[in-house]
């Protein structure tokens, strides 16, 4: 376009349907799967990990915000939880297991299941031998297999502290920074010092995100994993039974009205119509399942002036969102801050995408694809590459993951992406280092886009 080029790139009715959003399936997530050996045929992305997991953490404020408060644990300082070394995916760039990034990531790919159901089986994962072969079927979905692996590792832990973990790191800066095959992270053994932490938290707001992403994921494993499933049906509705009042507790409700179809979770909903309604731009998105459902109960009046109410105020959100995107040529909402801006516009995809097939003679579903041209070059600088790692004429194939010291990538992990240094330039290097730009991340970023494509 004028002096203007672009890589080339293929144009098909059908460009979507291999290679696009399988890999985050096929590849990346398999990679990050922590307490597993992780083959691809005579590759070994690595060993069996972190086996020796974990050690109870002390009472103090240790790094990348984890911060342990005495009387949180039945366990002493340094005794040993068993049962947690099991499921989990390490946290992109680290190695930790972070309870948001492991109900968050369950959660998306469950959502992604119930909207999509995607057949896809070319992964064998064995719980039991923590075996996971790339690339060698074994009869279940890849998917589900996923969901699966991430509510192991909450579950067990829930199970074995009696409460939910803020999640697992290493215990020194000499283990964090540790690049490599994480099976050399520890030496397997359990009891001595190169153990895991494994931290607790009194975090409610974080406990009721937890149980609203544990109720979409016993959904789906449900005639999966029957046993998990109830676990994790269990642990939400316990989570939301013992909330006190000033926690919001309306994603949740929702999710579990939808897992259990139980009239505490309905009745929560209708009984807090006005604060629901006064926050609708940022609650429609989930709440918009439960509107298609209270829009049928007919004789149920509290059901219906709560579907009326909400479809009043809906239009307010497009009003907004209409302003927001005029602001950019990008089609989508645009405003970075640290970390490139990639990760909240596959967020901002997702999340339109409900909208738009729930009410689409209100919302168009331009964002959604808008939101996945961004990641896909799309974007701000002279930088075009994909976001997504191994999808594109060129993309991100120097990338903040596990192998970032060999100046490569995994396929399927998408960056942060683009960051903006003061006071207005755009930058995209091609430099492993670069957190801000070319971290992959769990809980977000590679599934968000995922579900978009």
């Amino acid at each position: 376009y004028g002096d203007s080029k672009s890589p080339i790139f293929g144009i098909s009715s059908d460009i979507y349907s291999r290679g696009v959003w399988q890999p985050v399936l096929e590849y990346f997530l398999p990679v990050q799967m922590c307490h597993m050996r992780v083959t691809e045929k005579y590759r070994v992305w690595h060993d069996a990990c972190h086996m020796d997991d974990a050690a109870m953490a002390p009472a103090y404020n240790h790094i990348d915000g984890y911060d342990q408060k005495p009387g949180l644990s039945k366990f002493e300082a340094g005794e040993i939880v068993e049962g947690v070394n099991i499921g989990g995916w390490h946290d992109a760039g680290d190695f930790d297991l972070r309870i948001e990034s492991q109900s968050g990531e369950c959660y998306i790919l469950a959502l992604a299941y119930e909207a999509f159901k995607p057949e896809l089986d070319v992964t064998s994962i064995d719980q039991h031998t923590r075996v996971c072969e790339i690339h060698q079927p074994d009869g279940k979905n890849d998917l589900l297999q996923q969901v699966e692996n991430g509510a192991l590792s909450i579950v067990n832990s829930y199970i074995a502290l009696g409460r939910l973990y803020r999640g697992i790191i290493c215990r020194d800066l000499r283990q964090y920074v540790h690049l490599g095959d994480a099976a050399s992270m520890t030496d397997g053994i359990i009891g001595n010092d190169d153990d895991r932490w494994i931290f607790t938290e009194n975090n409610p707001g974080r406990e009721m995100s937890t149980a609203t992403n544990l109720a979409a994921t016993a959904r789906v494993l449900r005639g999966f994993n029957d046993t998990l499933s109830v676990h994790c049906l269990n642990i939400a509705e316990t989570i939301f039974a013992s909330a006190n009042e000033r926690t919001d507790k309306t994603q949740a409700a929702a999710e579990l009205y939808l897992a259990t179809g139980k009239d505490v979770y309905m009745n929560y909903l209708l009984d807090n119509q006005e604060n629901i309604m006064k926050r609708i731009s940022g609650n429609a998105w989930y709440l918009a399942r439960i509107e298609k459902k209270f829009s049928e109960m007919k004789k149920n009046k509290k059901a219906k002036a709560w579907s009326k109410a909400f479809m009043e105020a809906v239009p307010s959100i497009n009003e907004g969102l209409s302003k927001q995107i005029a602001e950019t040529p990008y089609g989508v909402p645009y405003s970075p801050a640290v970390w490139g801006e990639g990760w909240d516009i596959q967020s901002f995809g997702y999340r339109h995408y409900f909208l738009a097939s729930a009410y689409p003679e209100i919302f168009s579903p331009e964002p959604v694809a808008n939101a996945l041209n961004f990641v896909l070059g799309a974007h701000p600088g002279l930088n075009q590459a994909s976001y997504a790692s191994g999808v594109g004429a060129t993309s991100a194939t120097v990338g903040y993951g596990l192998n970032r010291a060999d100046w490569s990538y995994i396929p399927g992990g998408v960056i942060s992406g683009t960051g903006l240094i003061r006071p207005d330039f755009p930058e995209l290097l091609t430099f492993p280092f670069l957190w801000q730009q070319t971290e992959y991340v769990l809980g977000g970023g590679s599934s968000h886009y995922m579900f978009i494509v």
